[in-house]
């Protein structure tokens, strides 16, 4: 009796998930329903939603971020031949730890200035530097001095992590 109770009750649940659609807006995810229909602001995509439980949801603005992006055809240039320190993210859009990383690498860059230089490389756009660099594994942040690569971290770790990695890059 006690098992037909709950394989009800996951029934029941499971109906409940498939009647509301899984929308995803830049760095927050929410739960919305069929009806609810995002729409666009100066910061990005915002969720208009009618009940006072709901919540707004608003995506981070790249656009003002500390660390600048850099494609397959900038590498060269911005990372390899800087006369600083450079500290490179590898990430992707789908995927959820380089979100989560991605406010730290701007706070590293504003917090050592002009000490070093960040970028951020996109593997989907430009997968030939990271092919190049054996990227496997995305959040990958590089550290490269004088072109050559000096330390690599991967996956997301705290910005103490972060920090203490490039500090010993810093003159």
């Amino acid at each position: 009796m006690a098992s037909m109770t709950a394989q009800m009750a996951t029934r029941t649940q499971h109906c409940r998930a498939s009647q509301r659609n899984v929308t995803s807006f830049g760095h927050a995810r929410s739960f919305v329903t069929a009806s609810q229909k995002p729409t666009r602001s100066p910061v990005g995509p915002v969720l208009r939603l009618n009940s006072r439980r709901d919540v707004k949801t608003y995506a981070q603005n790249t656009e003002t971020a500390a660390a600048g992006p850099v494609t397959d055809s900038t590498f060269e240039e911005l990372v390899l031949k800087s006369p600083v320190p450079v500290l490179v993210d590898f990430w992707a859009p789908w995927c959820g730890p380089c979100r989560m990383i991605a406010p730290l690498v701007d706070e590293l860059a504003v917090a050592f200035g002009d000490k070093i230089k960040a970028y951020k490389l996109n593997t989907d756009e430009s997968p030939g530097v990271a092919t190049e660099y054996g990227i496997r594994s995305i959040p990958t942040v590089m550290v490269f001095k004088d072109g050559q690569k000096m330390d690599t971290v991967i996956g997301a770790v705290p910005y103490s992590t972060l920090a203490q990695t490039l500090e010993k890059y810093t003159d």
